[in-house]
């Protein structure tokens, strides 16, 4: 991406929308948007899930949009909905009309969380003393969905939507299911560990998705770092993105 290009971050308030923002802004013309300013950097303060309107004027001239901001957590299903789908399908819609080329949207490793109530994945992420089958028990992107939340099965609608206006529009649309992103970059315990994907980890996928080749229209990968108790597919977003994590929960004893 060359140093004129237009970046738009949705979410820059954020952990991961704020690390990225201010990576990209390093050589790229960054701008935000979100529900609150962001200091050092223009911003359209608007709720997505309020309409269009607030959000044309942000997109206009903007080549990529990094879109990191949603709800999350324990909240009402409303919020959810309002954040993760209707400000979704808002979003997109509009970079649509304002001719953007390419939206890396945030999924959520979440959406399978489900098998980790089964074994073998059920020892693999809490019993330190599993021993690791041959071959590694492995949840791939065209493995079901497993969703245990309103979260995740909101953030389902972003790869859905993503997958329709990549098909049906002149836009490439790349969806991240983003593992664990810790504030101090370590994990927390034993199951952040094999689902934990560093801030150096999450920075290079984000970096692939935006400077994947322009005919890449629609890509859906897991985004953590190569830990030992991992069971989240990485191998697809080295394929189709070129993603080689550069860190392990191994180097912080897990």
């Amino acid at each position: 991406m060359n140093k004129s290009s237009k970046i738009l971050v949705t979410g820059m308030s954020g952990l991961i929308g704020g690390l990225a923002g201010r990576k990209f802004a390093e050589n790229n013309d960054v701008t935000a948007l979100g529900r609150s300013e962001v200091e050092g950097f223009p911003t359209t303060v608007v709720d997505i899930g309020d309409g269009i309107e607030g959000i044309l004027p942000a997109v206009q001239g903007i080549d990529t949009v990094i879109h990191m901001a949603g709800s999350r957590g324990d909240v009402p299903a409303d919020t959810h909905i309002k954040a993760n789908i209707t400000g979704v399908s808002n979003l997109f819609e509009a970079c649509r009309i304002a001719g953007v080329k390419r939206i890396v949207a945030a999924s959520t490793g979440a959406v399978i969380s489900g098998y980790e109530k089964d074994d073998p994945i059920k020892s693999l992420v809490h019993d330190p003393d599993f021993d690791m089958p041959s071959p590694r028990p492995i949840v791939t992107v065209d493995d079901p969905i497993r969703p245990r939340d309103m979260y995740s099965v909101s953030k389902m609608f972003n790869e859905n939507l993503g997958r329709m206006y990549s098909e049906l529009h002149d836009i490439s649309i790349i969806c991240i299911r983003i593992g664990k992103v810790e504030i101090d970059n370590v994990p927390l315990n034993a199951r952040n560990a094999s689902v934990w994907c560093s801030h150096r980890d999450i920075l290079q996928m984000i970096d692939k998705a935006v400077n994947a080749p322009e005919d890449l229209k629609y890509a859906l990968v897991f985004a953590c770092s190569d830990n030992p108790t991992r069971y989240r597919d990485i191998e697809h977003a080295k394929t189709v993105l070129g993603f080689v994590p550069q860190d392990s929960a191994a180097d912080h004893g897990f």
